[in-house]
């Protein structure tokens, strides 16, 4: 593959999970990396700091969406319809080949201590711009927290649903369910 061919941040996430599911996390090094996406090592480091945020590629964009999302519901949005717009800017960001990867990036986040502890952070900062977000329209805390965490459990599972190789859905379609599902968790507990 030539080196100037377009999407190099894509053949870099794509060769780190394919090296990390033959050899480990831990024996793979960026230069392999580089060199199964036809890239050199000053390339990968243009798009990542290292190894393990090749695998959390986009979350600034994620938070930019899901702020961007929230801001655009309408004003009379409850809390959780905020949530719900936000999310649905994000869903709709994602990719036929991020749904096709997907399992094997979630099989190598979950078999690393180090990345499972990336992804739960990734996670708190997702629902964190959540919440700045819904205190931007006015929504004071423990509601804006909680709206935000329920939004960023439910695109969580509703990602883990997408990637299932049986379903049939789609992502923003999932994310709906999933925030429902939450919704009605959360009423039950009154």
């Amino acid at each position: 593959m030539a080196r100037w061919e377009p999407n190099a941040r894509l053949r870099l996430v794509q060769a780190a999970i394919d090296l990390f599911g033959e050899q480990g996390y831990d024996s793979t090094t960026v230069a392999q990396i580089a060199e199964r996406a036809g890239l050199t090592k000053t390339t990968f480091f243009r798009h990542f700091p290292d190894k393990r945020e090749v695998l959390f590629a986009g979350q600034e964009e994620h938070g930019r969406l899901l702020a961007e999302g929230a801001a655009a519901a309408p004003g009379t949005a409850t809390p959780l319809e905020t949530v719900a717009a936000a999310l649905d800017a994000l869903a709709a960001s994602f990719t036929p080949e991020q749904r096709a990867f997907g399992p094997r990036l979630m099989q190598v986040i979950g078999s690393h201590s180090e990345l499972r502890e990336r992804a739960a952070f990734k996670s708190l900062n997702l629902a964190t711009t959540l919440a700045t977000a819904l205190h931007d329209r006015g929504v004071p805390d423990p509601t804006a927290s909680l709206a935000a965490h329920l939004g960023a459990q439910a695109f969580s599972a509703a990602f883990a649903r997408w990637i299932a190789p049986a379903n049939d859905r789609t992502l923003p379609d999932l994310t709906h369910q999933s925030l429902n599902e939450l919704r009605e968790a959360t009423a039950a507990l009154t």
